[in-house]
């Protein structure tokens, strides 16, 4: 079986599912199947504004956002999918802090869907630092779907490495 990087930590029986699909070039008919359009939050402000609706929703009392944009330089085949980024600062005799996410720009033109699983593992990092049991709990707390999301955002990337964009 050919070696599916992104999807190294699955059971087998997914990596030949997908792996079928592949070799049948059907693997566009099922992530477009699922998945039909792209969301609407192409801008910095629209991104910025979509994951604040999101954090106020579920992680009120958390520290604020100062900053979420689409990254150019963050490259998904090597780095991450975005970055939280925690930044204290000491400005005159206080000790300022800022959460900063950014997303890799690639994640422009998908699916709501998979923007939503980065942006909430990304919002989640505010509480939760490791990937840890709480970490996966916050997830799934703020979107139930995070795993079938995740795993599908990560078939995509397969698409992607395969074949190219979809979207």
């Amino acid at each position: 079986m050919k070696k599916l990087k992104y999807l190294e930590h699955y059971p087998k029986e997914f990596i030949s599912q997908v792996q079928k699909l592949i070799d049948d070039k059907k693997l566009d008919k099922y992530l477009l199947s699922k998945y039909k359009t792209t969301h609407e939050y192409k801008s910095d402000k629209a991104l910025y504004e979509y994951t604040i609706d999101i954090k106020n929703q579920f992680l009120k009392k958390s520290l604020p956002l100062s900053k979420v944009v689409y990254d150019g330089k963050i490259n998904v085949i090597n780095d991450a999918l975005g970055i939280h980024t925690f930044i204290s600062r000491v400005q005159g005799g206080k000790l300022k802090s800022k959460n900063e996410i950014k997303i890799a720009s690639i994640f422009k033109n998908v699916p709501e869907e998979f923007l939503r699983m980065i942006v909430v593992h990304e919002l989640a990092h505010i509480k939760e630092k490791q990937h840890d049991k709480a970490f996966y709990n916050l997830c799934t707390f703020i979107e139930p779907n995070y795993h079938q999301y995740e795993f599908d955002l990560r078939v995509y990337l397969t698409y992607i490495d395969k074949f190219g964009k979809l979207y």
